[in-house]
C-alpha cells in the first residue's frame, strides 16, 4: 500500500497505531481491499513520491472494508458527489502499525532484486495505490529492509 510520506508516512502510522486507508480513488485498488484483503494480512508500507521512493515497514490489515468516510465530506479533497451513506462507492481497510524497517527498500533496490523481476510495483505503468504482492515478493522485501545497506559505488 502506497502513501506520500508528507501525506502519512510509516511514522505516522507507528504514532498513531491504527488508521483507516482511506483516500483511493482507483476501483482496481478498492477492490484489492473489499475482495482480496482479509483481517490479519500483513501489508508492505511503501512510500511514494519519496526520494527515492521506497518500502519502509509493514502493518496489518486489522478491519474489513468499511465506506471511506471522506468521501462523503465536500470539504474533503477525496469527496464523491456520487456517493451517498446508503451507496458508498469507496472503501478502505483498517490497518495498523507492525514494524519500521531497519532501512528503506529503495525502488531502485528492489529493481536489482531476482526473486522481484515480477512484482506489479516494478511493472511500467503500474500506479495503483494498492497493489498484490506475492508472499516471496513480500518476505524477500522484508528480508532486505532488515539488512544494512548495499555499499554505494
Amino acid at each position: 500500500m502506497k502513501s506520500e510520506p508528507s501525506s502519512f508516512s510509516i511514522d505516522d502510522l507507528m504514532r498513531k497505531k491504527t488508521t483507516l486507508w482511506d483516500g483511493v480513488r482507483n476501483y482496481q485498488a478498492r477492490n484489492f481491499m473489499t475482495s482480496e484483503m482479509k483481517v490479519g494480512d500483513e501489508v508492505l508500507f511503501y512510500h511514494s513520491n519519496a526520494d527515492p521512493p521506497a518500502a519502509v515497514g509493514v502493518m496489518m490489515v486489522s478491519g474489513a472494508a468499511e465506506p471511506d468516510p471522506t468521501q462523503f465530506d465536500s470539504k474533503d479533497s477525496h469527496h464523491d458527489p456520487k456517493a451517498t451513506p446508503g451507496r458508498p462507492i469507496w472503501f478502505g481497510v483498517r490497518v495498523k502499525f507492525k514494524s519500521k524497517f531497519a532501512r528503506e527498500v529503495s525502488l531502485p533496490e528492489m529493481r536489482t532484486q531476482k526473486g522481484l523481476q515480477k512484482m506489479v510495483l516494478l511493472q511500467k505503468g503500474s500506479r495503483l495505490s494498492v497493489q498484490p504482492v506475492t508472499e516471496t515478493e513480500f518476505k524477500l522485501v522484508c528480508e532486505l529492509g532488515s539488512k544494512k545497506p548495499p555499499a554505494s559505488d
